[in-house]
């Protein structure tokens, strides 16, 4: 009887509380005023997470971003001087970019240093290696993509970044330029021969509206580059969102650059409470078997009017020959702002997310951080909210120029920067999303089901799976612990018909029984299995 009354209120409460809560929330760091952070997870390990932040924090993370370990990077001969990103590569090793500043025989970023980690990202080699010098000129706002496919370049490293002249400097015979260099050795060097200049038409050097800026480079499924920047047609007035590709490993490219779209007001744009805000294109290209392989994906803030910044998305079918009308992600009425955007496409599923700060809910500078995520190749988006609790920005505090997302797997941790009391911290949230299996018969399932976790007994995660029927139908699948607590959300949206797999980590939590409730919109299936956690 003890029993069915448990269960009985543990359905109960599941009705009251239909709608998801806000996913966990978990601190990296909050040491050394931490931001722009940047963060990856490992496609051949879940569980490997590694992220970076201003100016030389390393963290780590080995069951899947609930615990983390942070180090400071150094590199002797080149120094470390912040613009994280963090990659890894097809073997499991993980990258470390970033600017440099030599303690000797050289100047403040001249070169953009590249160090390698062969253990998940506790050691990093040192100094690395970096991808290009120019004693003269300085580099900046460098990322990377690496070569996903089995063809002849498999595994080789991208790299995209921004080259001033004389940086910062007003003189209008100064430019910046968007530059291209790669390693076909895993980072242990950088082919110095063919690093090339890849925009037709240059930007100033003040770190402005009128600079080139933004190069994120994608791979595509047969090995192409893609990369898009921001910068102007005509300095002072015309703004765009420039796009470029190679189909020969970075030797050649489109002899003219392809406009993807207007940029009004610039990529530098203006934020209350917000030191300096950027406004930077960010490129992905579908490589998964996805209905979508082959698309390529531009999103990036743009401004309405003042006061009103908004999430832009634009898309291309063909190669990047034709780009789709941009589109607005964030779907709040007119009128707030959004900023700080990201975007990542997980290769497992095709499916794209989209992180950025958010202020819908509020009048004054409270910002919430937002995901959108599409399942249809960009056509459609929908918004939650990943933070638990707002956080009021200040402009004497400086924020960075980005915060980060990556995904694989149904698998996605958002990074991103917030202030509290004072002190700034990064942090990640716990989204897994289910991901379709195959179908051993090609069939969509007749009926609902919910198969037993596995493996059962489990420590410290445990997988799920369960069938949908026919057309979309909206599930909700959620954990309890004896008492009839939910604890966390795993699946609440609408699910096409298929078979479904989805994780439970349940790292922080004690040894003991829990149970999982698999719940249809329309109430006509509802299920409660249990599982053992032992530790």
């Amino acid at each position: 009887m003890r029993q069915i009354l448990l269960l009985s209120a543990i359905i109960f409460s599941s009705l009251n509380i239909l709608f998801a809560q806000p996913f966990q929330n978990v601190q990296i760091s909050n040491i050394s005023a931490p931001e722009e952070p940047s963060i990856c997870i490992n496609p051949k390990n879940l569980n490997q997470v590694v992220a970076g932040a201003n100016l030389n924090s390393f963290y780590y993370s080995t069951n899947g971003g609930y615990n983390w370990t942070r180090g400071s990077l150094t590199s002797s001969s080149w120094g470390v001087w912040g613009d994280p990103c963090i990659s890894v590569d097809t073997m499991g090793n993980f990258y470390y970019f970033h600017l440099s500043n030599p303690p000797s025989g050289g100047h403040w970023i001249d070169r953009i240093v590249c160090q390698k980690s062969t253990n998940g990202g506790m050691t990093w080699n040192n100094p690395g290696s970096y991808t290009y010098y120019d004693a003269n000129k300085d580099q900046d706002k460098e990322w990377v993509a690496i070569d996903r496919t089995h063809g002849p370049r498999g595994n080789w490293i991208y790299c995209t970044w921004t080259q001033f002249d004389n940086y910062g400097s007003t003189n209008q015979s100064d430019s910046s330029n968007i530059l291209f260099s790669r390693s076909s050795t895993a980072g242990e060097s950088w082919d110095f021969a063919n690093v090339k200049r890849i925009n037709l038409i240059g930007g100033d050097c003040w770190d402005g509206d009128n600079t080139v800026e933004g190069a994120v480079p994608s791979v595509g499924p047969n090995g192409e580059i893609y990369v898009a920047w921001a910068g102007p047609l005509v300095r002072n007035s015309q703004y765009r969102i420039f796009f470029d590709k190679s189909t020969d490993g970075g030797i050649t490219w489109l002899a003219n650059d392809i406009q993807v779209a207007n940029n009004p007001g610039g990529w530098d744009i203006s934020i209350a409470g917000i030191q300096r805000a950027n406004a930077m294109p960010v490129t992905c290209c579908d490589a998964s078997n996805s209905p979508y392989r082959g698309y390529i994906y531009i999103n990036w803030i743009d401004s309405v009017s003042p006061g009103d910044h908004d999430v832009k998305f634009s898309r291309s079918t063909n190669g990047g020959l034709n780009w789709s009308t941009p589109v607005r992600v964030n779907d709040d009425p007119v009128g707030k702002e959004q900023f700080f955007t990201w975007m990542a496409l997980d290769q497992a599923t095709g499916h794209i997310y989209i992180i950025f700060y958010d202020r819908r809910n509020y009048t004054d500078n409270q910002t919430d951080v937002y995901l959108a995520r599409s399942t249809n190749g960009g056509v459609s988006f929908t918004n939650v909210k990943v933070s638990e609790t707002p956080f009021l920005p200040t402009s004497s505090t400086f924020f960075g120029d980005y915060n980060n997302i990556t995904a694989h797997g149904g698998k996605v941790r958002p990074i991103w920067t917030r202030l509290h009391s004072g002190s700034l911290s990064v942090w990640t949230a716990i989204i897994d999303y289910p991901v379709a299996v195959p179908n051993q018969n090609n069939e969509i399932p007749k009926n609902f089901s919910l198969k037993q976790n596995y493996p059962n007994p489990f420590n410290p995660s445990t997988a799920i799976k369960f069938s949908v029927p026919g057309n979309s139908k909206y599930i909700t699948l959620k954990v309890y612990n004896v008492l009839g607590k939910e604890l966390s959300t795993l699946v609440n949206e609408n699910l096409n018909g298929g078979e479904y797999e989805i994780e439970w980590n349940a790292s922080g939590q004690p040894s003991g029984v829990y149970f999982y409730m698999m719940t249809s919109g329309d109430g006509s299936f509802s299920e409660t299995k249990k599982m053992i956690l032992v530790k």
